[in-house]
């Protein structure tokens, strides 16, 4: 199939493109990688009435170490923060999670911001992002302002994101030596979408004993999400199988997942339980601390 007409404009400054998003708001789009926007205009389930092309502001690319945190413009390709050797020797868990999405070509051209953007439940970046705490830098005709993964996603394909703004900068942080990370999805075939993801982060005491855990799960509910309660079985406990079972056990029952053509809510419920439980073991071995 072949998208509905549609107007075309590459702006080169991110001032250009708030002055466009403000003028013609919610009949325009972002186009940056395209590996979800032009699929959805081929079976015109989207129709813009303007595409706004920002590939060719050149700011919005790049990756850098600012103090304690990575930072990562919105335009950065997916492939590029995946081989990034900053990003594997200071926040592994995004590259691990970053392998899993699609294929090579894919990655070459999706970028960072744009999955962010597009929200789907079963991303991996996505799932990371809640996994890590992150935040994005949004741009707007009023200015700027930084925005937190519970804030940002509001549900199935839909973020807090008003018409008239753009997402410029992601901001994680970067992992202390001897924390605990994996990440982990389940897929019908390789490249496939996560019928499950799971990323977890363990922060250890010098003791051994877990100072805070993370646990983020993706594919099992309108967005990614913190499974809270699994987290506080783990904070403050020496880890063992005892434990995680129980986490993965309050993982599984947090899921809100609903049927769909992959999979039932039930089978999802219960990969969860097994999924997280797996992933915590593979964190806590690189912790150096596992029993």
């Amino acid at each position: 199939m072949k998208p509905a007409a549609f107007d075309y404009i590459a702006p080169k400054t991110v001032e250009e493109v708030i002055s466009l998003l403000t003028t013609h708001e919610d009949e325009a789009k972002i186009l940056a990688g395209g590996q979800s926007l032009m699929p959805i205009m081929n079976f015109r389930l989207g129709r813009p009435g303007l595409l706004i092309d920002i590939n060719g502001l050149d700011e919005l690319d790049y990756i850098k170490q600012q103090d304690d945190h990575l930072l990562i413009g919105g335009l950065t390709r997916e492939r590029t923060v995946e081989r990034s050797p900053l990003v594997r020797d200071l926040c592994p868990l995004l590259s691990q999670a970053i392998s899993f999405v699609g294929h090579t070509a894919i990655r070459n051209r999706g970028t960072v911001g744009g999955s962010l953007v597009h929200a789907d439940p079963s991303g991996e970046i996505p799932t990371a992002f809640c996994a890590l705490d992150g935040r994005v830098k949004a741009v707007g005709p009023d200015g700027e302002r930084w925005i937190d993964p519970g804030e940002f996603f509001l549900t199935f394909l839909t973020t807090s994101l008003e018409p008239t703004e753009l997402l410029v900068e992601v901001k994680v942080p970067v992992l202390p030596q001897g924390t605990g990370w994996s990440f982990m999805e389940l897929s019908r075939r390789v490249g496939d979408f996560a019928i499950i993801g799971v990323a977890t982060l363990l922060f250890m005491n010098g003791d051994g004993t877990c100072r805070e855990a993370r646990i983020a799960l993706g594919g099992v509910a309108p967005t990614p999400f913190r499974a809270e309660e699994a987290e506080e079985v783990l904070a403050g406990q020496a880890i063992g199988e005892e434990l995680i079972s129980r986490a993965g056990e309050l993982a599984g029952e947090a899921a809100d997942a609903e049927d769909d053509y992959h999979a039932s809510a039930e089978y999802r419920q219960e990969m969860a339980k097994i999924m997280v439980s797996r992933s915590l073991r593979q964190a806590l071995a690189r912790t150096g601390k596992g029993n």
